[in-house]
């Protein structure tokens, strides 16, 4: 186990001479994260992020590289880069999506300890939602798990500008979720298996959400019914092992079953 995640692997891996054990768990993980992503359908080409900090006392931290699609992306490919956007492993031939590096950089400037781990999806049913007035409802037991734990972030047009981080902040707050307008979605976590658990179920509450509209008139539980389902869908998911841990890791293995080369 590591400082960033608890989650056990599922399969051995080869980790490269000279990178520690610790830098290489998150890197497997995370790779493993952006193949689900694919294997989910969230992708929008090759655009949208997930990113984690290295563990270790430097501001370092990895992401795609730009350019690949998200079934080509292994433990060994992702980028690592500093805060500012600078590659630290020179010898990658990757490149850096600009856009991604600020929307990231801003939570992991800010945020060490709560936020290691941030991700931005591009998905259908997500940027459906984030172009409503109304955002997610809780109308599921689902979407219930954000009552009162998700933020939103008004569009500012693509993330190109460096002034917006401390607005993407300032929204986030505490929250491992949030909404950014007529955008995406974007979760983050301690770990690469809490991110991606809040990402599932985010996606999952906007795809219910359409499905439901789609069918006839949603019905909008009530303040209270919706804080109370809220409060035991999340504590459910602490029951046995760190937030996600146990999801993530059933997904890791399902990977290894559908393609373990992120491994590499």
């Amino acid at each position: 186990m590591n400082e960033l995640s608890p989650t056990r692997m599922s399969a051995e891996t080869t980790r490269p001479a000279g990178m520690n054990a610790a830098e290489w768990d998150v890197r497997v993980q995370l790779a493993a994260a952006y193949r689900l992503v694919d294997w989910f359908g969230w992708c929008e080409l090759i655009y949208g992020h997930l990113t984690a900090k290295v563990p270790g006392p430097d501001k370092h931290f990895l992401i795609n590289p730009y350019g690949l699609n998200y079934d080509e992306i292994t433990a060994s490919n992702l980028v690592k880069i500093d805060v500012e956007g600078n590659k630290i492993d020179t010898d990658n031939p990757y490149p850096v999506n600009s856009a991604g590096f600020v929307i990231h950089s801003a939570v992991h400037m800010a945020h060490d300890e709560r936020h290691k781990v941030v991700m931005h999806t591009h998905s259908r049913a997500g940027m459906a939602i984030a172009a409503t007035e109304e955002g997610v409802l809780p109308i599921s037991m689902g979407s219930t798990a954000f009552q009162g734990r998700l933020s939103y972030h008004d569009y500012e047009g693509v993330s190109l500008y460096l002034d917006e981080r401390e607005r993407l902040v300032a929204n986030l707050g505490s929250n491992h979720a949030m909404i950014l307008r007529n955008h995406g979605l974007f979760t983050t976590g301690r770990t690469v298996a809490e991110a991606f658990l809040w990402l599932y179920r985010l996606e999952r509450a906007a795809q219910v959400q359409i499905d439901a509209g789609s069918a006839g008139t949603p019905k909008v539980l009530s303040d209270n019914i919706a804080k109370k389902s809220g409060e035991d869908v999340n504590g459910f998911a602490e029951t046995e092992a760190a937030y996600g841990e146990l999801e993530f890791a059933a997904l890791m293995r399902k990977m290894d079953k559908v393609d373990p080369s992120y491994r590499d």
